[in-house]
């Protein structure tokens, strides 16, 4: 009885999974320069950073353009223009 407890969990976990996926759309991951480049086309952008690791940090970054969300992640922080809005988060997890 335990195993289809366990089986249904994992049905129930997939389907929000893809829930997940539903309700955020295309996420399209770039290479950081892409990254700054499709920044310097908008005017003031919006930028989630979220910083992960112990040891070594992993920049990540979120922004939207044209309907799309963009995403990269950098062993170093990029560097943001002035008018550049950054909005901290704690993590940013990403469906595979």
């Amino acid at each position: 009885m335990a195993y289809a407890a366990g089986a249904s969990g994992a049905a129930i976990a997939a389907a929000a999974i893809a829930q997940a996926i539903k309700a955020s759309g295309a996420i399209v991951s770039v290479e950081p320069n892409e990254f700054t480049t499709i920044l310097s086309r908008t005017e003031k952008p919006a930028v989630v950073v979220a910083i992960s690791g112990f040891r070594k940090k992993r920049y990540q970054y979120l922004t939207g353009y044209k309907g799309f969300v963009f995403y990269t992640k950098s062993n170093d922080p990029l560097s943001l223009t002035s008018d550049t809005e950054l909005i901290a988060a704690k993590k940013i997890w990403i469906p595979a």
